[in-house]
């Protein structure tokens, strides 16, 4: 074994050419050889000589070459600290949403997160599209870091608005992305999403390891009691309340889910009696609450605690609202909404009941094929839809099956062709024609293929739509200056507020939002927009 050992040494030796390794080197160069470097000597105690001099390189044998260049010029460098490089943040990258990296960069921090949070997207779907596309997006943040909270402000409004439009999942997706441990903000609205989606361990893994990111005790409280420590946080909450940093309502339902055997009779903090629920319920609240078995029912709350309805712990009732009003925004796949509506049987009559019975009556027509049956529930289906408020999603999830499987009604070919033009099959749907022809069917099938035209004594929604379809069709001025300088979020943003004042009854800034979306190639975008607007404009 030493013997190996020896010679895998000696072995490595010799390839490195370590001393005592007798071999030619392996780069033999004739100058080289005929003048060895030298190596300057290290610096010796004073009084003592090297015991040989360098070999200056005057005396070295001249070599006359050939300039490689005329002149030197030192690159400049910059110098930026780590700390100040920007990071990309987003969940979705370039290739994916078509927007480059520098969507933010040439806008002011403060105006982006004021456009972000009030731009109207209710009314649209394709508006919504849009939106999401903007807030998931993967780009650099703004050059600007003028905002109260820097480029942080942003993100924080883009959490902000994915919650109110209910899409708790991006949001806690994006705020896990943008470093929830960054500031107690940030923290805040990923520990809220996590709340809502069932996954707070690992927010309360976080807290745990960094306690100055929550903003109050309760945070803390109820961290701990979940890892288990409950005297733990039995105690903070008996020092929080002493130090009076947990108002009485929050105390006392704390107070309840640290304590199941709680005597309300005993009061002896005078937090016993029925509990009140706080006038704004957040989602700590709102999982205390559920915790000691008296949850809260969330259509009076704000539409992100729906996603809380989705999990098993909520009722089919409850799930089946909840799958409606998140899918009027979006926030919904119309896959998953049909899996919901799909999961039994109706337990009763009357609302919601009556809608899931038309659907299923409906997908049952078309799984028998016969275009007698399909006229027969697509009506009923389509009234339940647009009683609910989801037309879109029907489209999406119904829109081929109806292309394969048509009715054998005019009236019902009809509406199964105005439902597909809500799909992403509208420009198939518009080249193959309606069952019965008319100004409207034309002008519809006009849209769906780029060329809408409008007469004189058309509606007003027709010829606004037509003039931003047109080629001649110019943008605002503040428009134009955004395209300029090459700040295309800002530019968006304006134009889906544009669009929102459109839909609202000004044909200028219809006819202006179409043509903006046009001009940086969302085509797609400003058709669908249209034609959604054209077809359920009676709702609005």
């Amino acid at each position: 074994m030493a013997g190996a050992t020896t010679t895998l040494i000696g072995a490595v030796l010799a390839a490195l050419g370590a001393p005592g390794a007798a071999q030619e080197p392996l780069t033999a160069i004739d100058w080289l050889r005929r003048n060895p470097p030298q190596v300057a000597p290290a610096a010796l105690p004073q009084g003592l000589a090297p015991t040989a001099v360098p070999t200056p390189f005057s005396t070295l044998p001249d070599r006359v070459e050939p300039p490689v260049t005329e002149g030197i010029s030192a690159p400049e460098i910059v110098v930026t600290p780590l700390d100040a490089t920007p990071v990309a943040f987003g969940l979705v990258p370039a290739t994916v949403t078509g927007l480059p990296a520098t969507l933010w960069q040439n806008s002011r921090v403060v105006t982006l997160a004021r456009l972000v949070r009030t731009v109207p997207v209710l009314q649209s779907q394709a508006m919504q599209s849009v939106l999401y596309t903007l807030l998931l997006a993967e780009a650099q943040p703004p050059a600007d870091r003028s905002g109260p909270l820097g480029d942080t402000e942003l993100t924080l409004a883009m959490l902000d608005r994915l919650m109110d439009l209910g899409a708790v999942e991006p949001a806690e997706a994006l705020a896990r992305r943008a470093g929830p441990s960054r500031s107690p903000e940030l923290f805040r609205r990923w520990f809220d999403a996590t709340l809502l989606t069932g996954t707070e361990n690992a927010a309360c893994a976080t807290l745990a390891a960094s306690p100055h990111l929550a903003e109050d005790y309760a945070q803390r409280i109820y961290c701990s009691a979940r890892r288990g420590d409950w005297p733990a946080a039995a105690l903070m909450l008996d020092g929080a309340m002493a130090l009076g940093e947990v108002h009485d309502p929050r105390a006392a339902l704390l107070e309840r889910f640290l304590h199941g055997d709680f005597d309300d009779s005993e009061d002896p903090d005078g937090l016993g009696g029925p509990l009140t629920p706080p006038i704004a319920v957040d989602p700590l609240d709102f999982r205390l609450y559920e915790a000691i078995g008296e949850r809260l029912p969330t259509h009076s709350l704000p539409r992100a605690f729906a996603h809380a309805d989705l999990r098993d712990v909520a009722g089919w009732k409850a799930q089946l609202e909840a799958a409606e009003r998140l899918a009027r925004t979006g926030a919904l796949g119309a896959n998953r909404f049909l899996g919901i509506y799909t999961e039994r049987e109706p337990a009763a009559s009357g609302g919601v009941w009556d809608r899931v019975q038309a659907v299923q009556r409906f997908e049952t027509a078309l799984a028998t094929g016969s275009g007698a049956a399909v006229a027969k529930a697509l009506r009923p289906a389509w009234d339940a839809m647009r009683a609910a408020g989801t037309e879109v999603t029907f489209a999406t999830l119904f829109a081929g099956e109806l292309a394969v499987h048509p009715p054998d009604s005019v009236s019902a070919q009809d509406l199964a062709w105005r439902i597909r033009l809500l799909s992403d099959q509208y420009e198939r749907a518009s080249r193959e024609g309606p069952a019965r022809s008319g100004p409207e069917a034309a002008f519809l099938a006009g849209i769906a293929q780029g060329v809408p035209t409008a007469g004189p004594s058309d509606p007003d929604l027709w010829k606004a739509i037509a003039a931003g379809f047109a080629e001649d069709a110019g943008l605002p001025r503040q428009l134009t200056e955004l395209h300029d300088k090459d700040a295309l979020g800002e530019f968006i943003l304006r134009a889906i507020a544009l669009f929102g004042q459109g839909s609202d009854g000004n044909p200028e800034a219809l006819t202006h939002a179409l043509a903006a979306f046009r001009a940086i190639g969302l085509e797609d975008t400003a058709r669908r927009a249209s034609l959604q607007l054209v077809l359920l404009e009676p709702r609005r």
